[in-house]
């Protein structure tokens, strides 16, 4: 199976990449999100390891039932050959009803195919006030014309 674009990248085909990744995980659906990846992918999210799809699709479900509203925003740090690094930010509502916005940079390998094999992800969280929530599209896919991390000068 393959998943354009396919590496090496350029800077359009990495963005793209990027954009796909941030719409995947703003569907909010594990299943959709494990299809951009190898049926081996090795993943470290915080200090959590994850191999494999199946794993993946149990990871995020777990994740976005205690991350309420998630909205999330990618943006393209550097690209080289087959890998692509990724700052990110999102918010969302914890089970204590308290909104929070967590950074982070991730760092992806892909295979010949277009298929993920290798995600690290290092993220800190941030306690936010609700009036202090950037994101306020609907749920799911961020809109074109919605400020990027950079103009929002996160």
């Amino acid at each position: 199976m393959q998943r354009p674009p396919l590496p090496p990248f350029t800077a359009e085909t990495a963005a793209q990449k990027v954009r796909m990744a941030e719409d995947a995980w703003n569907s909010r659906d594990p299943e959709t999100v494990s299809r951009a990846y190898t049926p081996g992918s090795r993943w470290r999210n915080r200090s959590t390891f994850v191999t494999g799809r199946d794993d993946i699709v149990a990871f995020l479900a777990e994740k976005w039932q205690k991350e309420q509203e998630y909205r999330l925003i990618k943006e393209l740090w550097a690209f080289e050959g087959n890998r692509i690094a990724v700052r990110f930010a999102y918010e969302w509502l914890g089970p204590a009803g308290k909104w929070v916005r967590s950074y982070g940079n991730e760092n992806w390998q892909f295979d010949a195919n277009g298929l993920m094999e290798e995600r690290h992800a290092s993220i800190n969280d941030l306690a936010i006030d609700d009036a202090d929530r950037l994101f306020h599209w609907p749920q799911g896919r961020r809109p074109d014309d919605h400020p990027s991390l950079s103009d929002l000068g996160l």
